[in-house]
């Protein structure tokens, strides 16, 4: 897969239930904090009308949307970081994931257990990114001790580490993510190989309850206001009534939403904004035998796109055919394309766009 996000929170925010939602993995949803011990993966499609209409025209015995993966991390807790509750497994869980999506609970209900005893979004969100914070803190300091050595003796990769976490340093030190920093190319490389966690980008997904699916109430504004100062975006899911949709048959679930006064359901936002959070975009190959989704990074040029269906086609590129999709859809077929001249033939450089229909030319 290569590309996934980490759902986070404290214990018993919902985040079970709403991975429950989302895949066909089936995991513990108790009232209990640590029910969840290992990260469960589960890969879901992402919506896109497109499939239908390219499914329509080819009618391909095989149709193949794109997925990305969804990993179900335990609920962390205040000390985490230093080890509290199973803080430190958990903590190595998220380092492994693309972004980070972070589920706050903005429901009351007296039944369910919350650790710190009240609901408080802003206090929850505070104590997952101070935990992040404090564990990247550690982690530099370390690792700046280490590679100090090593940049003294004329190592030049030490020494631009050394000055890079210098730069990280004081921003962790101020409770602040990584992120927040101003960064050059080569100095995002170089970050890569750190492994920080607070340098992931984040989703906020409010965990709502049914009476309030909109997400109206002033719990759901704390996590707006939070977002909107970090530049972070926020998707309102009522765990519970995605449990219910997803439970029901496919053709019923349009009409279920309708009833709430939904167009969609919270899940397949929070798979689009997952999926927008890794700057992900889609280009498709289509035929008879099968019409497929591919995903890359939005910027990835011809080749690399190539390298997504097979590593020959990569190595032995030597062009992109290229349709947009709309131009597909409106002209019916790849062979109208080609007779109205909206078939693009494209080199190593071409930068591919979310929606292009592409047949690579290589040597094997």
């Amino acid at each position: 897969m290569g590309f996934n996000c980490g759902i986070v929170g404290l214990p018993n925010v919902g985040k079970s239930t709403i991975f429950n939602a989302l895949s066909s993995v089936g995991v513990a949803a108790s009232n209990y904090p640590f029910t969840t011990i290992d990260p469960n993966v589960g890969v879901v499609e992402v919506p896109d009308a497109r499939m239908a209409k390219l499914d329509e025209m080819y009618h391909p015995k095989k149709l193949t949307p794109a997925t990305m993966e969804f990993v179900d991390i335990a609920g962390l807790v205040k000390g985490a970081s230093k080890g509290e509750g199973l803080g430190n497994k958990f903590l190595g869980n998220i380092r492994e994931v693309d972004a980070i999506v972070h589920v706050v609970r903005c429901f009351e209900d007296p039944d369910v257990i919350h650790v710190d005893g009240s609901i408080g979004p802003r206090r929850d969100i505070e104590v997952i990114e101070t935990e992040l914070v404090m564990a990247d803190l550690e982690g530099v300091e370390k690792r700046l001790f280490r590679r100090a050595k090593d940049a003294k003796g004329g190592d030049k990769l030490a020494k631009a580490e050394v000055e890079l976490m210098e730069k990280i340093k004081p921003l962790l030190e101020k409770g602040e993510p990584a992120r927040k920093g101003d960064y050059t190319g080569e100095e995002k490389a170089l970050m890569k190989g750190m492994f920080l966690l607070t340098t992931k980008p984040v989703l906020y997904v409010a965990n709502v309850s049914e009476d309030d699916v909109a997400g109206e109430s002033p719990l759901v504004a704390e996590v707006k206001d939070i977002a909107a100062s970090e530049g972070a975006a926020v998707v309102v899911i009522c765990g519970k009534t995605e449990a219910e949709i997803a439970a029901l048959p496919a053709e019923d679930r349009p009409e279920f939403l309708a009833e709430l006064g939904l167009s969609e359901s919270g899940l397949d936002r929070l798979i689009r904004a997952g999926y927008g959070l890794l700057e992900l975009i889609t280009f498709f190959t289509v035929g008879e035998d099968e019409c497929k989704a591919w995903t890359i990074k939005k910027g990835d040029k011809a080749p690399q796109a190539a390298g997504k269906i097979h590593s020959d086609f990569e190595r032995g590129f030597i062009r992109a055919e290229v349709v947009a999709y709309d131009d597909l859809v409106r002209l019916g077929s790849w062979n109208a394309a080609r007779d109205k001249g909206v078939l693009r033939s494209e080199g190593k450089e071409y930068v591919v766009k979310d929606g292009d229909c592409i047949l690579f030319r290589f040597n094997v």
